[in-house]
């Protein structure tokens, strides 16, 4: 009935040339002041917010059960679900949004992080002549500059090097770069620019200089896409949608049509995964906005239904700062196997990806070891060979499932369309398919689109175009200084809350802990070397947290960022929402597994303990050997084959170094594969041996243990013999 792509051309307001003139910063300041203006007319045409703050998950469950009938259910929560609900409630509709799991537990968290229009797309238009795939790329600058916009403490440019080692591709690439401005028009963030080997090397010291020509510099947008996606959410919640996470759809509902006598979809039949209340949620118009569990609703509909999606996995690991500049990141546009890697610095970490391999559609992807090492093996192409890329510097690793679609209406149906795909069932079904992040506004404006001509909705054109999402509209680059002076934050923590939560900063601001101490004067933080704090914990539980795993992963991003750290901050993150959401000790417990084997599976924690285990090698030179068990035998004096707590406190005691008994057990535990309370020679050797290949990195007992050696030997007294006699 109805298939749709969505071709846009409107402009923002900016310039690449003001933005060279007035300076990067200045430039997204002054691009806000004219968007607003830009925009006026359209924020006119809507109502403010009709709630203050997103009303409780149970207020939201209430009206889900209470209301006769919405206008449209959107299933999925995730980037073009929740873009799906806000574009139909701002327009006045009668919205619904029910979503499995968590918002943005699925793709829509596990992204590149890039707000992009797609450098390597517009080759492929330019080299193949595809007018589609051009389109798509002007379709997705625009939407850029947008959500550059309406979420800018979310978002922001980032200048791109793409590193150049024949002279030949100088021009090549400078052409293909110097289109992608041009084609951006007035949305350019900021003109491209060809940089001199040295200069390269001066923005990027760690860049591999042999044979290096030169770099050409782009720019594109960056986001944190899981809060991206819940801003979205909650707006929508504040416009008066009634969303709700945690809400699974078991069935559709089906009437009969009084005119055709055809059965239509009415509703769906919606399960409560948090207590096992099942109601039915009634609608005229039902929105598939799945990802790759697409086929599984139209299934649901009609269970002859063609397979259109296929699922691909991405896989991207994040390693620590100094592998990049904070403020450039980089493009190996053909990677040993043809695939594109971005190496970019993100959260003041290095986030690394992306794979592109078939896989199967499942709720919990798990990173391959074979993934992890395709893109160090990548990053070491790039990288100088002063700096050794280790397999025990990945923090964390994960994948995510990209729903690469099938236009159902296509002559071609083994095509796989570049585009989103908008498909309109026999029964009423709405499917929004393919896509990418960057334009999930657009994606919903063509889908409530479908919607309303479909079922013959009363509504106006979209209005999500300047649109600010929760946060963004009084948020502005130095509006952490006031939570700094007003509350007394470290102005690290500071920044954190005005870059993640806008100008909601305050409220948590307001929720954060004493410290006790002389500075900060509040602002406990959850782990030490992060700036989360647990004020996020209880904040996060009003943006509908209702998990460990929601918290750790969607409202901070610790699973992301360092899988030890998000383990470390378990516990008390776990305290903290029990007492909030008045958990027994038992559901306490339950919270911790499930978070813990989250970790271990999903997000690369798995794949970094197997780096080290009881079967693992000991390659080491004899010479090696011989060092590395004098030094375990300078806390074995008793010569027992292995060290234990209380070995390691006496060595601690000797050098006059204070640990508390349970971070000493903490860290022998990482040693201690066989987990019989001990670590014995070989397992230290294996340690060690794990070590010099680049396995294994930051071991505490390690470092522990050759410091603790060094301050020994600095004690041993000076012989006579080496002082001529003494006195």
């Amino acid at each position: 009935m109805a298939f749709q792509k969505a071709v846009k051309g409107t402009v923002l307001v900016g310039g690449g040339a003001l933005a060279t003139v007035l300076g990067l910063s200045q430039f997204a300041h002054y691009r806000r002041k004219q968007v607003s203006l830009a925009y006026v007319e359209a924020a006119e045409c809507l109502t403010e917010p009709v709630n203050r703050e997103p009303p409780s998950r149970e207020a939201q469950l209430m009206t889900l059960q209470n209301t006769s009938e919405f206008d449209i259910l959107v299933i999925g929560g995730g980037a073009t679900g929740s873009g799906c609900a806000l574009d139909a409630v701002t327009r006045g509709l009668k919205t619904a949004l029910v979503e499995r799991d968590d918002f943005s537990s699925g793709t829509s968290s596990r992204s590149t992080k890039l707000i992009h229009g797609g450098v390597r797309y517009l080759q492929k238009a330019i080299m193949k002549l595809d007018v589609e795939q051009y389109r798509m790329v002007k379709e997705a600058l625009h939407e850029r500059a947008n959500l550059l916009e309406i979420a800018p403490h979310l978002s922001s440019p980032l200048p791109i090097m793409l590193p150049i080692y024949k002279w030949w591709q100088l021009p090549y690439y400078w052409v293909g770069i110097k289109l992608y401005d041009l084609v951006a028009g007035s949305n350019c963030l900021k003109s491209s620019y060809v940089l001199s080997k040295s200069r390269a090397l001066e923005h990027f010291p760690m860049l591999q200089k042999d044979k290096l020509v030169g770099a050409i510099v782009y720019y594109d947008g960056q986001h944190n896409d899981a809060r991206m996606n819940l801003a979205i959410a909650l707006t929508a919640a504040r416009y008066g949608a009634a969303t709700a996470n945690y809400m699974e759809v078991v069935s559709l509902l089906k009437k009969k049509d009084p005119e055709t006598g055809k059965e239509r979809v009415s509703g769906a039949r919606c399960k409560d995964v948090l207590t096992g209340q099942e109601f039915d949620v009634r609608a005229k118009c039902v929105i598939n906005a799945t990802g790759p569990f697409t086929d599984s609703v139209r299934k649901m509909d009609d269970s002859n239904a063609p397979v259109i999606c296929q699922a691909s996995a991405g896989v991207h690991i994040v390693m620590p700062g100094y592998y990049s500049p904070e403020n450039m990141g980089l493009l190996d546009p053909a990677t040993s196997d043809g695939r594109v890697i971005f190496f970019l610095p993100w959260e003041k970490m290095t986030i690394a990806g992306t794979t592109d391999s078939p896989t199967d559609i499942t709720s919990h992807p798990i990173p391959s070891e074979e993934d992890i090492n395709f893109i160090l093996n990548e990053v070491r192409n790039y990288l100088s060979c002063d700096v050794e890329v280790r397999r025990g510097d990945v923090l964390a690793a994960w994948s995510g499932i990209r729903p690469l679609v099938i236009d159902p209406k296509s002559a071609d149906t083994q095509s796989i369309s570049r585009n989103h795909v908008v498909d309109v069932s026999e029964s009423g079904l709405i499917t929004i398919a393919g896509g990418k992040w960057t334009t999930y506004r657009s994606m919903a404006e063509d889908t409530v689109n479908a919607a309303i001509k479909v079922h013959n909705l009363k509504a106006g054109p979209s209005r999500t175009v300047g649109l600010f999402l929760q946060g963004g509209k009084d948020w502005s680059p130095t509006l952490y200084i006031r939570l700094v002076q007003d509350y007394g934050l470290e102005s690290e923590v500071a920044q954190h809350l005005a870059t993640t939560y806008g100008d909601k900063a305050f409220e948590v601001a307001k929720m954060a802990s004493v410290t006790g101490k002389r500075w900060p004067v509040v602002g406990v933080r959850l782990v030490s070397e992060f700036p989360y704090i647990e004020a996020e914990v209880k904040y996060g539980i009003k943006e509908y947290a209702c998990t460990a795993v929601d918290m750790i992963s969607r409202r901070t991003r610790l699973a992301f960022l360092n899988v030890q750290a998000a383990e470390e901050a378990l516990p008390r993150i776990v305290e903290l929402m029990g007492r909030e959401l008045n958990w027994s000790e038992s559901k306490k417990q339950e919270e911790l597994e499930i978070a813990t084997k989250f970790l271990y599976y999903e997000m690369g924690s798995k794949s970094r303990s197997e780096q080290l285990t009881d079967r693992s090698e000991i390659s080491l030179l004899p010479s090696d050997i011989d060092r590395y068990t004098k030094r375990f035998h300078k806390f074995d004096e008793d010569e027992k084959g292995f060290i234990t707590i209380v070995d390691v406190q006496r060595v601690l005691e000797n050098i006059n170094v204070q640990m508390d008994e349970n971070t000493l057990h903490e860290i022998l535990n990482e040693v201690d594969l066989n987990k019989n309370g001990q670590v014995e020679l070989n397992e230290f050797l294996q340690l060690m041996s794990a070590i010099q290949k680049g396995r294994v990195s930051g071991s505490r007992l390690a470092i522990l243990m050759k410091t603790a050696e060094e301050n020994l030997d600095r004690r041993v007294p000076i012989p006579v013999d080496r002082s001529c006699g003494g006195l």
